[in-house]
């Protein structure tokens, strides 16, 4: 069982940057690749970004290439999304997901949740 909390949520304006954290309660974080979600209003989850075990390949959804950033602390348990330019169409609850080998960007295949952050980006 891997347990994550999300933090680093809020309210920004367009153009502004925000930087979401998950914590991993596993000391065998590393055993875990890592993805980001986020869901709006009245949408489905959609993928964001994920991050290798060891960090060393990243992906992103076409819609925060360039803005967003994913890394991850291994020693310290935690990925981070760096959030750049932020648009209002980046509003929305984004989650944290783990899994030992899931396909990247399908949110099905990750076994592991967290309880989600708000971002609110106002126009």
């Amino acid at each position: 069982q891997v347990q994550l909390v999300e933090s680093g949520g809020g309210l920004v304006q367009a153009g502004g940057s925000l930087r979401l954290s998950c914590a991993a309660s596993r000391r065998t974080f590393s055993y875990y690749f890592m993805g980001w979600f986020r869901q709006a209003p009245g949408k489905e989850r959609e993928f964001v970004a994920a991050i290798s075990w060891s960090g060393g390949s990243a992906y992103y959804a076409d819609s925060v290439k360039g803005r967003f950033t994913i890394s991850r602390d291994n020693a310290k348990n935690t990925v981070y999304l760096q959030m750049n330019k932020l648009k209002p169409e980046d509003t929305a609850v984004y989650y944290c997901a783990a899994d030992e080998d899931p396909d990247s960007d399908s949110d099905y295949t990750y076994d592991y949740w967290g309880q989600g952050t708000q971002v609110t980006v106002s126009p």
